[in-house]
């Protein structure tokens, strides 16, 4: 019997589908949408001032040229008047010193000072960097091709010859050279097809594909893309160098492939050897992608034919005897129910309320120091509700209690979650949900191969736990990236102590 383990209630009450890690939370960052639409009226009123300013100054300018287009025809006519000679006195004296004053007059103070205040929560570089990386992340789980995304068929706004080009260079800085040959070769496939650039040519897109491709391997690739570039720029010194190297290194490759096939064995071998360390790790990987993309889920039609809906009461409890609650079940072993319309919008609302000041970049156990710390592998921001902060989180609880018949009395506290753009948790154990999104999202369990969809106000529940205390390791889940839409989920982790006469062991590991 475990002395401290967590039965897990995943509360899936799907709401809706330092100041920085913006990219973490889509929560936060639609903060940053209205700072830039406050920036942008704060642009246009300094455009306001400086148009006014020009067009007072145009209007001056004009009287004048009138003025001194009469006046040179005859001057000394002009000047015998002495109303005519007055006003020339004046108008080099005190006028010209007034327009100079309008001139030098800067009105961009205002817009100047709201920039420099509301710059100290613009996102920085680790931010545009995170986003990037979360891109490519999407890219890769669900298998989208870089011209759909830059063109705008994954529904939203298009993506620049500038774009691609920084998303390439993003991943050139981390070293991924897949990534940047997939994102440089859409930059020169836009340019190809005429579109402008503001800050990037091809030879620069070139030079990054050539050495891209050459990290890979990919020799002959990578000295066609450096004749290419040598074509439109023949004294390229780094790209002449490079076509010396690459040509040298095809012949001593062709030299290569004549070794005897035993080295070619023991070579194999070693390759082998270093892959199988990371074997588990890729196989999960690839179920994890797969089942969030809705494939190779393990769901025959027999099993499929054992799944019901029904009008749950958790026997006859007294909130649901007259009203109870509509439950169905979304996998059979281990047993996983989902309970729809389970929290009100109004009640969804406000836990997002009180959780979004507090939301913090989630964290996880690093075994090595035993500290919480970030991880690539989880993209979200979360924090932690206790009952006697508000009403409406006591209220969540008792309906857990209600309808889990278990005591939470010694559970967690409410932890709210939102993730970011790509956001996701990789495969893991718990040893616990809120919004509808678009596209993405799911909760998948890598080792029975389910999948459970994200829906608005439902929540989803399973054991961790046998009866015994021993963990269930078919438990294993990981929350797919959302592709589309914003994802905000509440957990709930409700610990074995405290259930001893509400789910009591049973005589085998497993009951």
């Amino acid at each position: 019997m475990a002395l401290c383990g967590w039965w897990l209630i995943h509360f899936l009450v799907f709401t809706s589908c330092s100041a920085h890690d913006f990219f973490t939370s889509i929560g936060h960052m639609t903060d940053l949408l209205f700072t830039e639409k406050d920036l942008v009226t704060s642009l246009k009123d300094y455009i306001r001032a400086e148009e006014s300013k020009l067009e007072q100054i145009k209007k001056w300018a004009d009287k004048l040229d009138v003025l001194s287009a009469a006046a040179t025809q005859d001057p000394e006519g002009f000047l015998g008047h002495p109303v005519n000679a007055f006003k020339l006195m004046k108008r080099l004296n005190t006028e010209w010193g007034e327009l100079e004053s309008l001139v030098l007059t800067d009105v961009s103070d205002v817009f100047i000072s709201n920039l420099t205040i509301q710059r100290q929560y613009f996102p920085n570089d680790d931010d545009q960097t995170g986003a990037a990386k979360a891109l490519m992340r999407l890219q890769d789980t669900y298998q989208l091709d870089t011209n759909a995304i830059s063109t705008g068929e994954l529904p939203g706004l298009t993506l620049t010859v500038d774009d691609c080009y920084d998303l390439g260079k993003v991943a050139y800085s981390e070293a991924d050279y897949y990534h940047t040959e997939l994102w440089m070769a859409q930059a020169l496939r836009q340019l190809d097809q005429g579109e402008p650039s503001r800050a990037v040519d091809a030879v620069t897109v070139l030079d990054y594909l050539s050495y891209s491709v050459y990290q890979q391997g990919e020799l002959e690739r990578a000295l066609e893309f450096t004749k290419r570039l040598l074509d439109l720029d023949p004294t390229h010194q780094r790209a002449n160098g490079n076509l010396k190297y690459f040509e040298y290194q095809l012949a001593k490759q062709k030299k290569v492939e004549k070794v005897e096939k035993v080295e070619e064995k023991e070579e194999e071998t070693k390759v082998r050897q270093r892959r199988e360390s990371k074997d588990d790790y890729l196989t999960e990987r690839k179920k994890y992608e797969q089942l969030c993309r809705g494939q190779g889920i393990k769901l025959t039609p027999r099993r499929q034919s054992r799944l019901f809906c029904r009008y749950y009461d958790n026997n006859r409890h007294p909130r649901y005897v007259i009203g109870p609650v509509k439950q169905e079940d979304e996998w059979d072993s281990p047993h996983i129910v989902r309970y729809h319309n389970i929290v009100s919008e109004k009640d969804m609302e406000k836990v997002k309320e009180l959780a979004k000041p507090r939301l913090r970049r989630a964290t996880v156990h690093d075994p090595q120091t035993g500290k919480l710390t970030t991880a690539h592998y989880r993209v979200s921001k979360s924090a932690w509700l206790g009952a006697y902060e508000h009403p409406v989180v006591d209220k969540i609880n008792q309906l857990i209690e209600d309808v889990t018949g278990l005591n939470v009395k010694t559970a967690e506290d409410l932890q709210v979650a939102n993730y970011g753009l790509g956001g996701q948790y990789e495969p893991h154990f718990d040893f616990g949900r809120m919004t509808d999104v678009q596209a993405g999202g799911a909760t998948v369990f890598t080792d029975i191969g389910a999948a459970v969809k994200p829906k608005k106000g439902t929540a989803v529940f399973w054991y961790n736990l046998y009866p015994s205390g021993e963990g269930d390791y078919r438990t294993r889940h990981a929350a797919c990236p959302v592709l589309l839409g914003n994802k905000w989920v509440s957990n709930k982790w409700i610990h074995e102590r405290g259930q001893e006469f509400r789910r009591r062991c049973g005589l085998n590991e497993t009951d």
